[in-house]
Formats: structure tokens, C-alpha cells, sequence
């Protein structure tokens, strides 16, 4: 039935134009709302700051929209949300910062949670009791923005708008120190440590310290520094001496600084300079000698209280150190010997001399002429010697003193060390002394001398039995005769009624009369003195 149509009849469709319609004003109100809101969204968009993340270990005291980000006392910033991280090890914090406050936020900035602490510096945080925990946060010196942040567990010892300056310290070992222990300058507390680490090779410690200004100043190229913890107890001759900075240091430790008085007029060290930590303040303050002169001394004595460090004395002056104990095999007399390497400064003799001995000083300048100035003071007689520094202590040290006795020795310079003649010390001396006394005794005949004491002994003893048995007797007889002529005498001279007794009684009676008459005559011459040449006149009846 198709097949029949014919195509070519069929009327096309014309498409007919649309008929243009005239904009209505109902629409001009709706058009307006929306661009109004949508400039209001642009607005706010733009006026808000950016939103950050901060990653916690704990959140304690965060809440939404409760808990602020502040800077200087003013938020700058509040939390939106907090959620656990994806491995819900972690807490994510988000907070949206002012617009105002946008350009802090950048790569090296520093968030924490402040709260009430009790650390090495002291008592932090107190006014969270009453407002509540909140954000702390510290401006970077990096131009960078950031956005995705991770949160310090304490705050930042150092703001870094604090004026000072940062130094890094090396020791050994970290010792009693830590984060807040104090800083001191002439007993002044000027900062504090405010981070430390473990060197990259692990054999040191790299302490990390602040000194506010204008104390920073004071810190010089030559600055030493130096641990000041505990108490330094020193025994010398003024007695003893005990030095701490303050209670503080005793309880959590701390460091002290100064300059030499040699360095005074350097400038400041610059930010970040490295200095080294000392144990002590002495070996802070010794001095660095540029010239080492090396020696070896061998002892025949034990060394025992003799340690690294211990002094060098010439004349009871310090001259140099002990570097190194140990022993030395002698292929001479195939055995051991006690091997003690030293080190002599030459500086410290030239400050020892006064202006008068500089002829000395002029003498020493080259290598050459100090051998030759040494092989003379040796050939002169000068020894080394082991000396006990205390005897509660037992430490020894070294003694360069003369001996004129001493037989001349020639130094051996192709050595290298060379080495000094030694002479036995005090101690070793009478040790040696004893045991001469002890081998002369050992070699005396004890044995016979006891079997002839034993005879003595023997003998004695018979004789005193002997003067007992027989010239006691004979003794206490005579000693009865002469008791019996004693009580004799004394009945005859000193008996009551005896002859003897009335003679000595009539011729104190006849003494008394005569003194008498002699009274009466004294008396006659005193009224008559011309009785001497005429005699004594007839008295009248």
C-alpha cells in the first residue's frame, strides 16, 4: 500500500520563527535578590581568613567553637571542628583565623595548647584556671604561607619576638641540665636553655641557650661557658671554699659565662655561634696554651693517685699537666715500668718571671736554645719527682725540683717524647728507708741475742734469790740495832725528866738572869754616864 504514495505530493512542513517576547519587570526583583546575595557571599568569602589544620597528640580543654587561637593576649582565630586522624592516632584541630590576622600564618609559625604548667622556669599558664585552655600561638620569620600544621606538646621557652639572642653549646653529656635551667652572668640570672639535642655523631651533646639582651652583649668570641650546678667545694690554703650560683642551680642545674679579662674589648659574638661547655669553672678559665713542649718520665714507684690532669709544678709553681698514665715495656731490664707523659708550657714560665729575668725569657725563644737551657738546669740537678697534692685525698702531681747530688744525665732529644730524669719521691723514699732498717734488723743474730737475754734473764733472777736468802737477814738485823740506838738517843736527850732536859733548863734560867742584870746596867749608865770614869757613887742613906 506504500509503494502506491507519491512522495513528490506530499506538503512540507515550514518551520515558523518564534515570536520575540518583551522582557517582564515581574523578573527584575528576583534578579536583584540574587546578585545581592551573591555579592554578600563574595563579600564574606573575602573577608574571612583562612582556615588551618593543627595536629595534637591530645586535645585537653579544646572544644568547638568554644576555644580560641590567641596572639598577645587577642584571638585571632577559633576552632570549628576536632576529629580524630585517619589512623585515630592523632587529634586534627580546624580553625578558621581572622582576615586581620591571616599574614601570620605562615610556614615556621608554632601552635600549642596553653594550660597550667609547673616547669624548670617556673609556673606557667594560671589564668587558664579561669577562662579555660586555649590555643597558644607564636609569629615565624618565614614569608611562606601555611596551612596544615603540627602542634607542639610544650610552648616555645623563647618567643621569637623576645629580644636576645640564641647560642648553641657543646658537652659531653647533658648532665643535670634541661629545658628552663637558668643562665647566669656574674650570678645575674640572664636566660635560660631552651632546647638540646644529640650531635649528628652521637659523642656529643649540642645545648641550645638564650641570653636576653641586653646581657647578649656580654657574650664575646672568647666567652667561656661552663656547668654551674651543684656546690664547688675547694680545700686550699685559706681553708675550705664552697661557691654555688643560687639555690636554684643546686635543685635543676644551670649554666654560667664570662668573658676573659684579656677579651674585653671584642665585639658580640654573632647569633647561633657555637662555644664549648665545660665541667667547671677552673677548666673554663685555664688557659689554652699554644706552645706544648711533651715529655716522658719514667718511675720506679707506684703511680697510684696519680690521674690526667694533674698539675706540673717548678718550685710549687704550675707550669704544666699530666696528659697520659700508663706503663712501658724496659727491653733493658725486660720488665714494666710505670710510663707518665707530660706537658710543659712555656707561656706560663714567661708570666712567671718578673722584668728582672726577661734575660731568661730571650734565652728560650728558639727550639735550640731551649734544649740547651734544659740539658743545663738537668746537669744542675733537676728531677721530677711524684709529690703527694693531699694526704685525704691521696691525689699525687708532678714536681720539677733541684737535687744537687743528683748524677748528670744527658737528654736523649732524637726521642720522641724525650725523656726527664726522675728521682724517687718522699714517700717512696721512706718506704725505702724503712726497708733498709727492716733488712738490717732482718740480718741481725735475733736468735742468739734471745738465748743470751734468756741466760741474763736466768741469772738475775738467781741473784736476787740469793740477796734474799741471804743478805736480807743480815740487813733487817742491822736495821734493829739502829732502830734500838735510835730510841735510845731519844730517851736520853729528848725524854721528859732526863739530865740532859734539867741542865738545858737551869742554863736557860742562868741566860735569862744575865740578861737581866745587863738590862739594869744599860739602864744605870743611861741616868749615870759619868759612872764610866768615876765609878759609882756611895748612895746616901
Amino acid at each position: 500500500m506504500t509503494e502506491n504514495v507519491d512522495l513528490k505530493n506530499i506538503p512540507q512542513a515550514l518551520a515558523e520563527p518564534k515570536k520575540r517576547r518583551r522582557f517582564s519587570v515581574v523578573w527584575i526583583i528576583p534578579i536583584l535578590a540574587a546578585l545581592v546575595a551573591l555579592g554578600i557571599a563574595v563579600q564574606r568569602i573575602l573577608s574571612e581568613g583562612p582556615t588551618i589544620s593543627i595536629v595534637f597528640k591530645t586535645t585537653e580543654g579544646v572544644e568547638e567553637g568554644k576555644t580560641y587561637i590567641r596572639y598577645k593576649d587577642v584571638n585571632i582565630g577559633q576552632v570549628k571542628t576536632v576529629k580524630l586522624s585517619k589512623d585515630f592516632a592523632k587529634v586534627v584541630v580546624t580553625a578558621k583565623i581572622d582576615k586581620s590576622a591571616a599574614g601570620l600564618i605562615v610556614e615556621d609559625a608554632k601552635f600549642w595548647i596553653e594550660k597550667p604548667r609547673v616547669t624548670l622556669s617556673g609556673i606557667s599558664g594560671i589564668g587558664t584556671l579561669l577562662s579555660g585552655n586555649y590555643i597558644g600561638f607564636d609569629v615565624g620569620k618565614s614569608k611562606k604561607a601555611r596551612r596544615n600544621f603540627i602542634g607542639l606538646e610544650v610552648p616555645p621557652a623563647i618567643k621569637i619576638d623576645e629580644p636576645g639572642r640564641r647560642f648553641v653549646l657543646q658537652a659531653d653529656n647533658l648532665g643535670s641540665l634541661g629545658i628552663g635551667s637558668p643562665l647566669y652572668y656574674r650570678r645575674l640570672n640572664v636566660g635560660q636553655i631552651i632546647g638540646y639535642d644529640l650531635a649528628a655523631d652521637g659523642r656529643s651533646v649540642n645545648i641550645k641557650v638564650f641570653v636576653n639582651a641586653p646581657y647578649d652583649t656580654y657574650v664575646t668570641p672568647a666567652t667561656r661557658f661552663w656547668q654551674a650546678s651543684g656546690v664547688d667545694v675547694s680545700l686550699g690554703a685559706n681553708g675550705i671554699t664552697v661557691e654555688t650560683q643560687s639555690v636554684l642551680s643546686l635543685l635543676i642545674g644551670g649554666i654560667a659565662f664570662e668573658a676573659p679579662s684579656s677579651a674585653q674589648d671584642e665585639k658580640p659574638a654573632t647569633e647561633g655561634s657555637v662555644f664549648t661547655l665545660y665541667d667547671n669553672h677552673t677548666d673554663a678559665t685555664a688557659k689554652h696554651e699554644t706552645i706544648v713542649q711533651p715529655y716522658v718520665l719514667y718511675f720506679n714507684e707506684p703511680v697510684r693517685g696519680l690521674s690526667v690532669g694533674a698539675p706540673v709544678t717548678f718550685f710549687g709553681l704550675p707550669v704544666g699537666e699530666v696528659t697520659a698514665v700508663g706503663l712501658d715495656y724496659n727491653p733493658a731490664t725486660d720488665n714494666l715500668r710505670p710510663r707518665v707523659d707530660v706537658a710543659l708550657y712555656p707561656m706560663r714560665m714567661r708570666m712567671l718571671l718578673t722584668e728582672k729575668s726577661k734575660a731568661f725569657d730571650e734565652k728560650t725563644q728558639q727550639e735550640s736554645e731551649r734544649r740547651a737551657v734544659m740539658q743545663k738546669i738537668v746537669d744542675r740537678g733537676l728531677r721530677a719527682q711524684l709529690r703527694s697534692g693531699s694526704l685525704v685525698t691521696g691525689q699525687l702531681y708532678v714536681a720539677f725540683d733541684f737535687f744537687p747530688d743528683a748524677p748528670k744525665i744527658k737528654i736523649n732529644w732524637t726521642k720522641s717524647p724525650p725523656e726527664l730524669p726522675v728521682m724517687p719521691g718522699g714517700l717512696q723514699d721512706l718506704q725505702n728507708k724503712i726497708n733498709s732498717i727492716l733488712a738490717k734488723i732482718d740480718k741481725m743474730p735475733l736468735e742468739a741475742i734471745g738465748v743470751n737475754l734468756k741466760k741474763l734473764i736466768a741469772t738475775t733472777d738467781q741473784t736476787l734469790k740469793r740477796a734474799d736468802t741471804e743478805i736480807t737477814p743480815e740487813l733487817k738485823t742491822v736495821l734493829e740495832d739502829l732502830k734500838r740506838v735510835l730510841e735510845s738517843t731519844n730517851a736520853n736527850l729528848v725524854g721528859k725528866d732526863t739530865p740532859v732536859q734539867q741542865d738545858l733548863r737551869d742554863a736557860l734560867q742562868e741566860m735569862t738572869r744575865a740578861a737581866q742584870a745587863i738590862r739594869v746596867f744599860t739602864d744605870y749608865l743611861e741616868r749615870h754616864p759619868e759612872a764610866l770614869i768615876r765609878g759609882k757613887t756611895k748612895e746616901k742613906p
